[in-house]
C-alpha cells in the first residue's frame, strides 16, 4: 500500500509531497541514492531507522523513528530486514527555514531528530500518527502539523532563479549566471534554500535526471542515454555516477533487476483535507 498526497496551496511552495507507505522484507539492505531534497519521514512500524555508510559496513547508526534528512550529493544504505510502515514529506528548497527555522545547511548530509528540530510538536505528531484511524486520517494529521509549524519565508530571486533554470534543463553542464549578487553570497544563499552548494545540486539533478532516462529508456545504449542527460562521454557518466551513487551505471541496472518490484505509486491527488481533525 503507498498513498501519496498533495499538499495544500499554503504548503506547495513547500513540500512537493506527502506520503504514507508500506514496504516488505528486502533480501538485503537498502541503497538511497541522492536526490538534493530533504523529507521528513516518521515511521509507525519496523522500529528505528537504522543507517549504514556502504552495503557492507558494520558501523549502524540508530537514527530513530522520527526524523528529517538533510539534503546530500551521496548515497546511504538502510537496514531493510523488518517490514516497515512510514509516513513522510518531501521538501522542496526553502522548506528549512519556513518549517524548522533553520538554514537547510545545518541539515545536509545528516539524520536530525525530529524532536531535535521540532522540540515537543514531534513527539504530539508522533502520538497523533500513531492515534490515527488510517492513511488518510494520518495523512491530515501530517499536514495539519507542517502547517501549524509554517513561517513563510521568501527565496533570494537569484537562487529562485538558478533553481528554476536547473531543473528546467538539468542536463546542462554549466550553471546559470546569476546578477546582481555577489558570487560568495550566492552560494551561501543557495546553501541556505537547498543544503548543497549550487555546483552539487546541478551533478545531483542530473543524476537524477539520468536515472529517469535509464529507467525510461530501458534497452537503448548507455552512452546513449549518458549524452541525453549532458555528460561528455561514457567514462564522464561513469566517473559521476561512481561518485553519486557508489557504483557504475550498468551495476545499478544489474542490481535494479535483481531487485523485487516496488509498490505501485498512484498517481498524486489532492485526496486528503487539511481540515480533517488531528
Amino acid at each position: 500500500m503507498h498513498m501519496i498526497l498533495l499538499p495544500s496551496a499554503r504548503l506547495r511552495p513547500y513540500v512537493a509531497s506527502l506520503w504514507v507507505g508500506e514496504r516488505p522484507v528486502a533480501p538485503d539492505r537498502e541503497q538511497v541514492l541522492p536526490t538534493g531534497t530533504m523529507h521528513i519521514a516518521l515511521r509507525l512500524q519496523g522500529g528505528p531507522v537504522r543507517l549504514y555508510g556502504d552495503r557492507g559496513s558494520t558501523c549502524v547508526q540508530h537514527a530513530g523513528d522520527a526524523l528529517v534528512a538533510g539534503a546530500r550529493a551521496g548515497s546511504y544504505w538502510k537496514d531493510a530486514s523488518v517490514p516497515t510502515r512510514t509516513v513522510g514529506v518531501q521538501l522542496r528548497p526553502g522548506a528549512a527555514r519556513a518549517l524548522f527555522g533553520a538554514s537547510a545547511a545545518e541539515f545536509s548530509d545528516r539524520h536530525v531528530p525530529l524532536d531535535d528540530a521540532w522540540g515537543r510538536d514531534g513527539t504530539w505528531l508522533r502520538e497523533a500518527l500513531h492515534e490515527a484511524r488510517d492513511p488518510h486520517a494520518q495523512l491530515a494529521a501530517l499536514e495539519a502539523a507542517l502547517l501549524a509549524r509554517l513561517a513563510p519565508r521568501a527565496m533570494h530571486p537569484s537562487v529562485a532563479r538558478a533553481l528554476a533554470q536547473i531543473r528546467a534543463i538539468p542536463s546542462a553542464e554549466r550553471l546559470p549566471a546569476v546578477a546582481g549578487i555577489s558570487q560568495r553570497h550566492f552560494i551561501a544563499q543557495f546553501r541556505e534554500a537547498t543544503g548543497l552548494s549550487p555546483k552539487r545540486y546541478a551533478r545531483v539533478c542530473r543524476f537524477q535526471y539520468l536515472l529517469r532516462l535509464m529507467e525510461a529508456g530501458r534497452g537503448h545504449p548507455l552512452a546513449e542515454l549518458a549524452s541525453a542527460a549532458g555528460y561528455s562521454d561514457q567514462s564522464h557518466c561513469n566517473r559521476e555516477f561512481l561518485a553519486l551513487a557508489g557504483t557504475t551505471p550498468h551495476a545499478w541496472q544489474l542490481q535494479r533487476r535483481a531487485r523485487p518490484p516496488a509498490p505501485p505509486m498512484p498517481r498524486r491527488a489532492r485526496s486528503v483535507s487539511s481540515k480533517t481533525p488531528v
